[in-house]
């Protein structure tokens, strides 16, 4: 029997399901405004990805709409994920390349070709929060066919879509200001939630949690703990379970005190929530291959040194405030801080995440206030508990948060990681496979239906908190990958839906959409989106029924790359022919 949403959570053990609640004839009992509106595309999510989508779809004439939950656009690079995650630089192009190199202008123009800010911002890849918001401000307020409404909260029970023949044709949200229901129909209708909210809502399947080894013989597939840059350890099982990657936020911290604010105790702080880091702090034990190589004569030395106040020495140890966040220096004497993979305790909240996916807006809301919680209250600890090194909590006390950043927000990040949620079942399942190269020296398997290149490591976050006798968080795990090609069929439903894409929870195991979650990605994706439902408004067809060498041809024209090549770009001659061609070599 077919497992339905309503029932997931009563559930525990699962190997992530396929989740359907079933695609209706029609939701009923929408209640239209005085002034219903009529668009082409409407998109549910102001993330990168659907921001990219409403502009593809507006440069081709097509009216979209954005529904923003929140106050805010932008997703995760406006709210401290300022170190891109790309692996090849010039794998993915389009609109994300045009995003950094708007980034790159910002700092040129504003301080100068040779100023520091402009060497920082590493040719666009690295940015603060607030300029990439205005950066993507930038690329709706130049697209005329785009409409942003923030504030509209959708929810996924299916009454708040109208589906008839096939054919999503109305969505109901609630403005979160007035209270009041709010119903606009839309010709096409795209998912860039993080979270997979319109897919189920629309009854699409979905997955939730970790497949097994033997489902499809996936490396790092499963339970699995693991040295950081080490070896599968003991008590990995590979054995699929419900599990979900853990959130965290990506935090702008800096140590300049013309720019830092002091981080202050959270009103709802846990001490006992961090008191075995101070065991790690003073004798050196982390997360890295080299404690595999630790002799008892330096756990003595170390030993040894706590009791005179001195850091102990381990190779590759983090050191002072590395214990808590893993820092990447931004322009401006800012630094973009996401969870240190080297230690036990870090920025992840593992386990309590589990219900988010399925979970309601309340229960999310509360979850978000939870782990920013946490979070102050981990910096605080580090900073002011008597019982760590001084020499520990002088160097963490010399950071806190950019004052010029969220300032609506206690200089906060207003949006929670959610690296992984709702993953859609679609007409291709991307796994690990389609990353890794088929021969050595080789590149991963080519996707004829290509419509973006990328490149990350597969990359998972913990999914249980620490672990007694373990080496590492259980699923905290990274794997080498190659420049890949990601196929069409990944954000296209495996159902009967005619005018629906899903370029956010896109069509992935657990190990395969770790790498697929990067915002550059993401970004991508979310173009191609946008650009194959201009073309289906266009014909007035179904998305099933396109043609996908007029999508990529139209990609091409938008400057995308379907398949990198080393020291080819976009403005080469022949360009959009030889990507052509080399996605149909055999």
């Amino acid at each position: 029997m077919p497992t339905t949403r309503r029932n997931f959570l009563k559930l525990s053990g699962l190997s992530s399901l396929a989740l359907t609640a079933g695609i209706p004839d029609i939701h009923a009992g929408i209640i239209s405004p005085p002034a219903e509106k009529e668009y082409d595309l409407i998109i549910v999510g102001g993330t990168p990805g659907g921001i990219m989508a409403a502009v593809a779809a507006s440069r081709l004439g097509k009216k979209s709409l954005i529904l923003e939950r929140t106050a805010h656009i932008g997703g995760l690079p406006a709210n401290g994920l300022g170190a891109t995650d790309i692996a090849t630089r010039g794998a993915t192009g389009g609109l994300f390349l045009e995003f950094v190199d708007r980034i790159k202008a910002h700092y040129v123009e504003k301080y100068g070709a040779d100023s520091q800010q402009a060497k920082d911002c590493s040719d666009g890849y690295h940015f603060e929060p607030s300029v990439a918001a205005k950066i993507f401000d930038g690329f709706l307020k130049e697209s005329p066919n785009a409409t942003v409404l923030t504030m509209r909260q959708f929810d996924f029970e299916p009454e708040n879509l109208t589906i008839q023949n096939n054919r999503i044709q109305g969505i109901r949200v609630t403005d979160r200001n007035t209270k009041k229901a709010e119903t606009y129909r839309g010709r096409f209708f795209i998912d860039a939630t993080y979270e997979g909210d319109l897919i189920a809502a629309a009854g699409v399947p979905f997955f939730l949690g970790r497949e097994g080894k033997s489902e499809y013989n996936e490396v790092g597939a499963g339970r699995v703990y693991k040295y950081w840059a080490g070896a599968e350890g003991p008590g990995s099982t590979f054995q699929g379970d419900n599990a979900v990657q853990s959130y965290n936020y990506r935090l702008c911290v800096t140590n300049d005190p013309k720019i830092r604010v002091k981080i202050q105790k959270p009103a709802r702080y846990n001490r006992e929530e961090y008191v075995s880091m101070i065991g790690d702090v003073t004798t050196g034990n982390y997360t890295g291959v080299a404690m595999t190589k630790i002799t008892d004569a330096q756990k003595a030395e170390n030993l040894r040194r706590a009791k005179a106040g001195m850091p102990p020495e381990v190779l590759g140890l983090p050191k002072g405030i590395a214990w808590l966040t893993n820092m990447v220096k931004l322009p401006n004497g800012k630094n973009d801080g996401n969870n240190q993979h080297h230690s036990f305790i870090s920025t992840d909240l593992p386990e309590e995440n589990w219900p988010y996916p399925t979970s309601g807006w309340e229960w999310r809301d509360h979850f978000a206030q939870r782990l920013r919680d946490y979070t102050e209250g981990l910096f605080y600890f580090a900073q002011n508990d008597s019982e760590l090194p001084e020499w520990f909590r002088k160097e963490c006390s010399e950071w806190g948060w950019a004052k010029d950043e969220y300032t609506d927000n206690g200089h906060f990040p207003r949006q929670l990681y959610v690296r992984e949620g709702r993953r859609m079942k679609g007409k291709y399942i991307f796994k690990a496979q389609d990353v890794q190269p088929v021969k050595p020296g080789g590149r991963p398997p080519l996707h004829a239906d290509s419509i973006t290149a990328s490149h990350y490591a597969l990359d998972s976050h913990a999914v249980r908190k620490r672990e007694a006798g373990r080496i590492h968080l259980d699923g905290f795990i990274s794997y080498p990958s190659a420049v890949y090609t990601v196929p069409f069929r990944v954000i296209v439903p495996d159902s009967p839906l005619e005018n629906l894409l899903a370029p956010v929870p896109a069509s992935a195991t657990h190990i395969g959409f770790s790498t697929l979650r990067m915002e550059p990605c993401w970004m991508a994706l979310g173009q191609a989106a946008g650009t194959a439902a201009a073309l289906c408004v266009q014909k007035s067809q179904s998305v099933h029924a396109l043609v996908i060498p007029e999508l990529q041809k139209a990609l091409l024209q938008q400057k995308a790359i379907l398949v990198y090549s080393k020291g080819i770009s976009p403005t080469d001659p022949n360009f959009d022919a030889n990507q052509l061609a080399a996605l149909n070599e055999k």
